[in-house]
């Protein structure tokens, strides 16, 4: 609701900054804290004003303004800060388009993003049964936007002010690999060609919690019923994911869903699939470099297939369906004709679609089973694969951390999906041990290129990641990564942080962090260190033996000293800064923060 705070453990909790609320990701651990009413905290965010003039026509959709953002903030620009639009195109975009839009903020790292409080937003509400919060939204309307000192004279207010005319927009297509690679459409084929993309579209996939609202998919389906009318074939496969079980139910009575369908489209669960690597997709080859199109959020390497050589592209809805009829990715449905089975050359028409459906949302199942308030035992077996109890994590010995062996110094990107892949290995989320077999699996290793090879000084060969650092467990040696900028981007997955501590790696020195994850390294009871002079990274080597002096004076501000222990018998020695608050610091003494309760 408008004017309203929560907090969320997705990264993507932002969406319901269209509707006016300050909404945050934050760690499982972190939601446990408000929800037992205990203090939460938060780094004083700065604020980006991004001021939107203009209105939306054509092909452009709101997820064109997250997908330019993105390329003007990168992946890490929005870091600790707010992003608040305002300005006159903001009562153009539909409640759902801010959504979208404020959903993919999270993918240049900003704490959250909002709109203000607007008629869009008091139609949707109704909309969807809730007349009352309209009343009570309106009746502090002022206070739900900024002031008009502020919109005025924005730059005395706000930390930076990005300017967007929606009149003047291009739909973007953004990757691969990353989702702030952004690229308008009148220049992404001459990309493909100059960088050698695979050019042939494989898959198209419309979905996921950042494009499937019933405007989403009305205008899809628009484009998918001109297959039919202007007599063209479906180059590739289509898959779809609705967003909830009410866009599902709406959108199969309105016809939409057979619309795709009618193209032999795969209509998935409404859930995360295939954004998270939950769906099983068959290849002739995986070895052989494929390219794909979603409506989605993210492109990682290996997210969305498990595959390094599929090359992710991240679009709107109705580009991807575009893409998708077309198969190819140099298409641009604004300016180019495809050739249908009369041998005609036919353009497709702008796509259209309603913002709210005419009828009215329909519930559908509804899935929920209230709970009786019965008091269960809950007994795990002994040898599940799925569930295993977990046990506290060892306190700090009080000493500094000595001789540890490098573990991985990753090369550039290294996001929750490289430390803690998704897709069939959600299966083990309730199994701590068995799901860290998939630990920094994804992450490149900074001397040999290769992912999931890194050095066992134990062995005097090259191992697994994981298995490296099973083996020095066992061993009662504790190991620290090193890595580069923006670590644990993307996903709010403690994983990515639980199995680290639960192999033994103690440390994570990066050059800089995501917030969600420094967060969840410091709830574990982990070291989360940065460079002082980022310049030091360089000098670590992959044999190094690595020190972590001054703990024993473990203070808030106080800089602590990396010592590396060189195999030629040398040593080098420089300072690492970090984050940590007394309470912070007590986590670390203790253990993890669930035990310092």
């Amino acid at each position: 609701f408008p004017g309203g705070m929560m907090v969320g453990t997705a990264s993507h909790t932002p969406n319901a900054g269209g509707l006016g609320m300050v909404a945050i990701g934050v760690g499982g651990a972190d939601a446990v804290d408000v929800m037992t009413g205990m203090e939460w905290e938060l780094k004083m965010p700065k604020i980006i004003g991004v001021r939107l003039t203009g209105k939306l026509s054509g092909w452009t959709s709101p997820k064109d303004v997250i997908l330019k953002l993105a390329g003007i903030l990168t992946v890490k620009g929005g870091t600790n800060a707010i992003i608040e639009y305002f300005g006159p195109g903001t009562e153009s975009l539909s409640a759902t388009g801010k959504a979208t839009i404020c959903n993919m903020g999270a993918e240049v790292g900003a704490t959250t993003s909002l709109f203000p409080f607007d008629g869009r937003m008091a139609t949707y509400l109704r909309a969807t049964g809730r007349d009352c919060v309209v009343d009570w939204a309106e009746s502090v309307d002022a206070d739900l936007r900024a002031d008009d000192i502020v919109t005025d004279e924005p730059s005395n207010y706000y930390d930076r002010v990005i300017e967007i005319d929606l009149s003047e927009l291009e739909p973007y297509i953004n990757g691969p690999f990353t989702p702030d690679a952004a690229t308008p459409i009148s220049e992404f084929a001459e990309k493909v060609l100059l960088n050698g993309y695979p050019r042939k579209m494989e898959v198209g996939l419309i979905g996921s919690c950042t494009n499937s609202s019933y405007q989403d998919l009305s205008r899809a389906a628009s484009l998918a019923k001109q297959v039919t009318e202007k007599n063209l074939s479906v180059a590739s496969p289509l898959i779809v994911n609705p967003g909830s079980e009410q866009i599902r139910a709406t959108a199969e009575r309105d016809g939409m869903i057979e619309a795709f369908e009618r193209l032999g489209a795969t209509i998935m669960a409404n859930a995360c699939g295939p954004c998270i690597g939950q769906w099983k997709r068959q290849t002739d080859d995986p070895t052989r470099k494929n390219s794909i199109v979603t409506s989605f959020n993210r492109n990682f390497a290996k997210r969305a297939d498990g595959n390094p050589n599929t090359y992710a592209f991240v679009a709107s809805p109705e580009l991807t369906m575009a893409l998708t009829i077309a198969g190819d990715l140099c298409f641009n449905p604004l300016k180019d004709r495809l050739v249908n089975h009369n041998g005609e050359k036919v353009k497709l028409s702008e796509p259209v679609g309603d913002e709210l459906p005419l009828k009215g949302f329909e519930q559908g199942n509804e899935g929920y089973i209230a709970p009786h308030g019965a008091k269960t035992e809950i007994r795990v077996k002994p040898d599940s694969q799925r569930l295993q109890l977990l046990t506290p994590f060892p306190a700090w010995d009080g000493q500094d951390l000595l001789n540890m062996p490098l573990l991985i110094k990753a090369q550039g990107k290294c996001t929750t999906d490289h430390i803690s892949m998704a897709g069939p290995w959600l299966r083990f989320r309730g199994h701590l041990e068995n799901i860290s077999d998939n630990m920094l699996m994804g992450a490149v290793n900074a001397f040999n290129g290769e992912t999931n090879c890194v050095w066992n000084r134990s062995t005097n060969t090259y191992g697994t990641v994981s298995g490296t650092a099973k083996m020095y467990k066992s061993e009662g040696i504790p190991s620290i990564v090193v890595a580069e900028e923006n670590y644990g981007e993307g996903s709010s997955r403690e994983h990515a942080a639980m199995e680290p501590r639960f192999l033994n790696v103690r440390v994570i020195l990066a050059k800089s962090f995501a917030r969600i994850h420094e967060t969840n390294l410091k709830k574990q009871g982990m070291l989360a260190l940065t460079f002082v002079d980022k310049a030091d990274y360089d000098k670590i080597r992959e044999h190094d033996l690595l020190s972590v002096s001054g703990l024993v004076h473990f203070a808030p501000g106080r800089n602590l000293t990396i010592i590396l222990h060189h195999e030629d018998g040398t040593k080098e020695s420089f300072e690492v800064q970090h984050t940590y608050n007394e309470q912070q610091i007590a986590w670390f003494r203790a253990g993890s923060a669930l035990n310092a309760r």
